[in-house]
């Protein structure tokens, strides 16, 4: 154990934008992400799971879209990040993660045997899914349906419903897993619940907007470098222990500007790798659904 200095470093956002339909999570989450890539839409990538409602703002700008259609599997969210990454965007908006957890609750109630032990194949994946966001090299915007939430409360006697205020449609504490958490009204005003970086905390609703997005960037890159003390030989070590783009882009960005020239043959050759194995377990994949598939409609 050792003690250090508090030192933020420079970091990418984690942002979760959460309301009821009509409240405008999609165009909001565009406008920042605008503003965070400086105006760069083709750094800019949608994971829609909304029937194609991303398009529905193309007059914006030339972003780009990736349609994930049902079965919404955490591992299929996974491949989708990974898909965004490995073509250099920037900002990847996950428009939403709503549908993940409601699979994994279709999921679980369809599990034979006892309720409560049958989470632990449930939890594990939605874990994996959180971790793939955490872990990104790119800025993260995710998008999440919200509902109102109503408990029993007496009054003159009688039990009735009170309203309790919004409740976001994924799994309880989902709001701890992100730096900016922002609540949209019907208005499309924002308001934040949750704020590390203490832009919005406190602050009179706002309409979201491209300056959202460059006080993010801002405060993301006002952090310090964090640099590499390491050999050559202990990074090659680190490199060949990389299995996904995520971890070998932010070990890259963690070297050194001498280091990254004199490396980057290495980089390049594991990036190769890491490439190769993920089309080869991605047609192992396939092969798989397509074998399951052809058997049930066999029986």
């Amino acid at each position: 154990m050792e003690l250090r200095r508090a030192n933020r470093q420079r970091s990418k956002i984690r942002l979760l934008l959460q309301s009821p339909s009509g409240g405008g999570k999609t165009m909001s989450a565009l406008l920042i992400a605008r503003g965070i890539t400086e105006g760069d839409w083709s750094k800019v990538a949608v994971i829609d799971t909304e029937n194609h409602s991303a398009d529905l703002y193309s007059d914006l700008g030339e972003y780009q879209v990736l349609h994930l259609a049902p079965p919404f599997t955490p591992e299929r969210y996974i491949q989708a990040i990974q898909t965004c990454e490995n073509s250099g965007i920037e900002v990847i908006i996950i428009d939403s993660i709503t549908h993940e957890w409601e699979h994994l609750l279709d999921f679980h109630g369809s599990l034979p045997g006892n309720s409560f032990t049958a989470w632990s194949k449930v939890t594990p994946r939605h874990t994996a899914f959180i971790q793939q966001m955490l872990q990104s090299p790119c800025h993260i915007i995710a998008t999440v349906r919200s509902k109102t939430e109503y408990a029993m409360s007496e009054k003159n006697g009688k039990q009735v419903p009170e309203k309790m205020g919004m409740k976001s449609v994924q799994r309880d504490g989902i709001d701890y897993e992100f730096t900016v958490v922002l609540e949209l009204d019907l208005k499309h005003n924002a308001t934040a619940s949750k704020d590390r970086t203490r832009l919005f905390m406190d602050k009179p609703p706002f309409r979201p907007s491209e300056e959202t997005g460059k006080q993010i960037l801002s405060w993301c890159m006002s952090g310090s470098a964090e640099v590499l003390s390491l050999d050559d030989e202990q990074i090659h070590q680190q490199v060949s222990q990389c299995a996904s783009l995520s971890e070998l882009t932010a070990l890259y960005h963690r070297c050194s500007d001498t280091q990254k020239e004199t490396l980057v043959a290495l980089f390049q050759q594991q990036k190769q790798f890491i490439l190769q194995s993920s089309l080869l377990t991605n047609q192992l994949l396939n092969q798989t659904i397509n074998k399951n598939g052809s058997n049930t409609r066999t029986r």
